[in-house]
């Protein structure tokens, strides 16, 4: 796989509510519909912290070692796909740290304690079929490219997506 920046992941706090604003920008958010409003980052923080206490999926900040410096976000949470309740994943990594590998290490991290859990056989992926760095951790982690498909997200935006999937019970 090549080698892997030093990250770890840790678990989402009211702390990192000053990651998610700089998270929130238009080079960040092009393939997810654009920036939130101020409001829109509350509630999403907001969803962060309960995510882990219902016990239907996990975010974390990912924090660049040794520096300490938090430098993006990732998580999973239940969500329903094809009539089948399975985990989604997914991961942003502020500009000045991609491509440095980052990402593909958190996301390793993150299927790390999703297995652990052992909660859901699957987990997925649904990155943009125009955003080449996120289908490229997928590959590079051996997801397996199931197929194209359409979601609308946010509301009133469609937005062509492949769907990777891979097997929680591999080891990671």
């Amino acid at each position: 796989m090549g080698s892997r920046m030093s990250v770890r992941i840790e678990p989402w706090s009211d702390a990192d509510l000053a990651l998610l604003y700089r998270l929130n920008t238009p080079e960040m958010l092009e393939h997810l519909g654009g920036p939130e409003s101020d409001e829109q980052i509350l509630a999403r923080h907001k969803r962060y912290l309960e995510i882990g206490m219902k016990g239907n999926g996990r975010m974390f900040s990912i924090v660049l070692l040794p520096e300490l410096e938090a430098v993006g976000n990732i998580g999973y949470w239940e969500r329903v796909w094809q009539e089948e309740t399975i985990y989604e994943i997914g991961w942003g990594v502020l500009p000045p740290f991609q491509g440095r590998g980052i990402a593909a290490s958190a996301t390793a991290a993150a299927l790390a304690s999703a297995s652990a859990e052992q909660k859901h056989r699957y987990i997925h992926a649904f990155p943009s079929v125009d955003n080449p760095a996120s289908n490229t951790i997928c590959r590079k982690l051996n997801f397996s490219l199931i197929s194209e498909c359409a979601f609308e997200y946010p509301p009133g935006n469609a937005l062509r997506c492949n769907d990777w999937r891979i097997d929680l019970n591999e080891k990671f």
